[in-house]
């Protein structure tokens, strides 16, 4: 009989952390980054932008604390702590998504529609060759930056958060690769399959934390000496399509809430909750949202051809309206 690995919660501490020691006048800077598939190409964007406008090129990390990304986030988080720039980040989007996300067309197009309905609709295989000509063998533990990414591991049922070791406590994860761990945040449902992980079964994080404000918000303060008034976070989605519910489903059974209506509800009510409690503790003014202006019809995860003509130029939008003021809370000094 095969031995089934224990619940990662098993080894949980059951006590309070000991808060390691931050100075007092010094704030806490943390970048969060959503999941969005191909929409990545946003934050990277808009984070590039930043490095261009105000920073002369150089890198963003150096003046966060701490990045937290999950799914597509959790892949630029990665790239970020490992010590890229944004637009290098960005590139591996603009250089890389036709070929993790293939455009078919005609017969092709419908054999694969077909097909997703009992499988996954992508190669996972290409997206680890894409991450290992970006990542090589570099593990977690070397990341330049405390990072927090948020994986679902599917034996159990429960969330599966990987952290750099900034605390003492921190010891199980430095040692896995990073290729892996954006593998394992990344997988979506439907769209790669799950990741078999030393007796695990990882999936995308983003079945609980698409925004994963609170994992690193709540991490920051369980691992440092600082107060809520000296923290401060940039948070940055992927869109959001229009929600309202029909009258249909207001009124319906399964076909008006099957498959899709539950998803979008679902993360929408997440990221909202999240930020709303994020706002909360660390004062609304100092959290600050960046994102895509909601539309009707949402970018798809992997509409590669809309997502590279359409992100770029919102992002640059949006640094022309919000960028000097990100730039004098964020980037005035180093973290």
């Amino acid at each position: 009989m095969n031995q089934i690995v224990p619940r990662r919660s098993d080894g949980t501490i059951q006590k309070k952390r000991l808060k390691q020691p931050w100075p007092k006048d010094r704030l806490f800077k943390i970048l969060s980054i959503d999941g969005g598939g191909i929409r990545g190409i946003f934050p990277a964007a808009y984070l590039a932008e930043i490095e261009r406008r105000f920073l002369g090129g150089a890198p963003i990390t150096g003046h966060f604390d701490m990045v937290a990304g999950t799914s597509t986030g959790g892949i630029i988080a990665l790239a970020l702590a490992k010590g890229m720039t944004a637009q290098g980040a960005l590139d591996i989007y603009l250089n890389k998504g036709d070929r993790i996300f293939p455009t078919l067309k005609g017969a092709e197009r419908l054999i694969r529609s077909v097909k997703s309905v009992g499988q996954p609709k992508y190669d996972q295989d290409v997206l680890r060759a894409a991450l290992e000509e970006e990542f090589g063998d570099e593990l977690f533990g070397a990341a330049k930056i405390s990072c927090v990414i948020p994986c679902f591991e599917g034996l159990h049922g429960e969330p599966f958060i990987y952290k750099t070791p900034h605390h003492p406590d921190y010891k199980w994860d430095q040692h896995k690769s990073m290729v892996d761990i954006a593998l394992h945040t990344s997988a979506a449902p439907t769209v790669f399959p799950a990741v078999q992980n030393d007796g695990y079964i990882m999936v995308d994080g983003g079945l609980f934390a698409n925004n994963p404000i609170m994992n690193a918000l709540v991490d920051a303060i369980a691992c440092f000496d600082v107060p809520f008034e000296n923290i401060r976070i940039l948070s940055i989605g992927t869109g959001e399509e229009t929600f309202s519910l029909s009258e249909n489903a207001q009124n319906g059974g399964l076909k008006d809430w099957a498959i899709l209506l539950p998803f979008l509800a679902a993360f929408r009510a997440q990221s909202k909750n999240a930020l709303g409690q994020a706002f909360l503790l660390a004062g609304k003014d100092n959290v600050v949202r960046i994102d895509v202006p909601e539309s009707a019809k949402q970018i798809a995860l992997d509409d590669v051809a809309r997502a590279k003509e359409e992100l770029p130029l919102t992002a640059r939008a949006l640094v022309e309206g919000s960028g000097h003021y990100v730039n004098s809370v964020f980037f005035n000094d180093k973290a």
